[in-house]
């Protein structure tokens, strides 16, 4: 094993981290090589920087006119030249202050400095990397990202436990988050291997909740009984959606502020970035940060040095114009306001689908599932196909939705105008009853 990743085992022993990392993780190191000397050859080369493969004209980065022409905000150097292997240094620093505050919990909390990954499907992939062997148990919703499954059971041969995302237990025995579920999933993982990796999506996509204030209590308090028993858990708290709940009563902000201190068993990784909160999509940046009761600031730099070496040794570095276009973003005057603006507008979109589901013109066969925040909501289908449903609307009527397990529907009401968000229900409710009568 490479002397650098002993030295971050060393500093990570006697911990949750420590204890987590999977083979991969303890092999995994940043080097001290061209990166390093080139570093220090920024610093101290005055007369000829010779280190780094990039080709300078004038002192900046050779730039294409056609390229110039079409970053005109950019520098050559913050169009064209590479990014350091963990991101732009002051927005990785901007970053970690927009944490604290938007999540008043973190205000005097220690986490890591943020790691920028290429988006957020890089985030859970590398985190996956670092924490995950074949055979070990990952605790999740049923209703999830696809993409999980891809990279927990594919990619890493992990084994996925899934338990329903609702269960009945509000007033009225009202569906809200299955926090029993999750914590009989953490004790099965906990009594196979000592370990357990859970992932919380809030809001949860595909199904658009976000859990209450008591469900967030409850869930820290679960992960925290099961800590108790001696089972280390690794928390990925994955915001994607992070900002978008449009109810009252609901937890605003990520479920990892609340987690940080929670347990000395309890590592918590949080996964965000600005694709979808910030509205940049094909950016493709995502953010990693670390934090854990026992996670002093030398082990949250062992872990941070760690995912560095696996984003070296896979696409080196992420995208450095989107880095520094929003970088500028965020100290634009008008940013806010802006971000303030596209949220109310999906905010409004939300309050039109609410107001369709509940209005009582759906058919038996459509059961809506709760919803209050993000981009999402899901019918689940009763004794119709969701894949039927799905085929029916997109052939017969010109309307795109996600057919689940052949059982739920998902309908991005985020990407319809609000004025059309009646007649899309009208029209998923009318191919419903279709399928209903065809059943007879």
């Amino acid at each position: 094993m490479n002397a650098l990743a002993e030295e971050a085992n060393k500093v990570l022993d006697g911990s949750a981290a420590g204890r987590l990392l999977s083979g991969l993780g303890r092999r995994m190191y940043f080097p001290k090589g061209i990166l390093t000397q080139s570093a220090e050859a920024g610093v101290k080369a005055k007369r000829f920087n010779a280190t780094i493969g990039m080709a300078y004209e004038g002192g900046e980065p050779m730039i294409l006119d056609a390229v110039r022409a079409a970053l005109p905000g950019l520098s050559a150097s913050e169009a064209v030249a590479y990014a350091s292997t963990g991101g732009v240094a002051e927005l990785r620093q901007r970053w970690k202050l927009e944490l604290a505050r938007k999540n008043p919990s973190l205000a005097s909390r220690s986490y890591s400095l943020p790691v920028v990954v290429p988006g957020l499907t890089a985030a859970v992939s590398y985190l996956a990397d670092l924490f995950l062997d074949e055979g070990d148990a990952v605790v999740l919703p049923d209703l999830h990202w696809p993409n999980y499954r891809l990279i927990v059971e594919e990619r890493k041969q992990a084994t996925g436990l899934t338990f329903p995302v609702f269960a009945a237990g509000g007033a009225g025995g009202a569906l809200g988050f299955n926090v029993a579920g999750m914590a009989e999933r953490l004790a099965e993982a906990g009594a196979k291997r000592g370990k357990a990796v859970c992932i919380l999506n809030f809001p949860n996509n595909p199904t658009g909740y976000s859990p209450t204030e008591t469900e967030a209590e409850a869930i820290v308090s679960a992960l925290v009984a099961e800590a108790e028993k001696g089972t280390d858990i690794l928390v990925i708290a994955d915001d994607a959606y992070f900002g978008l709940q449009y109810e009252r009563n609901l937890l605003g902000e990520s479920i990892f502020a609340r987690l940080t201190d929670a347990h000395p068993r309890i590592l918590t990784v949080k996964a965000d970035g600005p694709t979808k909160e910030d509205y940049v999509w094909g950016f493709r940046l995502g953010f990693v940060t670390f934090a854990g009761k026992d996670l002093s600031e030398a082990r949250q730099e062992a872990l941070v040095k760690k995912l560095m070496g696996v984003v070296r040794s896979s696409v080196s570095s992420s995208s450095a114009p989107a880095q520094n276009i929003f970088l500028k973003a965020l100290d634009s005057p008008g940013y806010e306001a802006q971000k303030r603006r596209y949220r109310e507008l999906l905010e409004g979109r939300f309050r039109e689908a609410k107001k369709a589901v509940s209005s009582g013109g759906m058919p038996a066969s459509l059961r809506a599932l709760p919803f209050n925040s993000g981009y999402f909501m899901s019918f689940e289908c009763r004794g119709i196909s969701a894949e039927a449903l799905r085929v029916k609307l997109l052939e017969e009527r010109g309307i795109g939705t996600i057919s689940m397990q052949d059982r739920y529907l998902r309908v991005a009401f985020s990407s319809v105008e609000e004025g059309g968000i009646a007649e899309l229900y009208r029209e998923i409710a009318a191919a419903a009853v279709a399928l209903e009568d065809a059943g007879r």
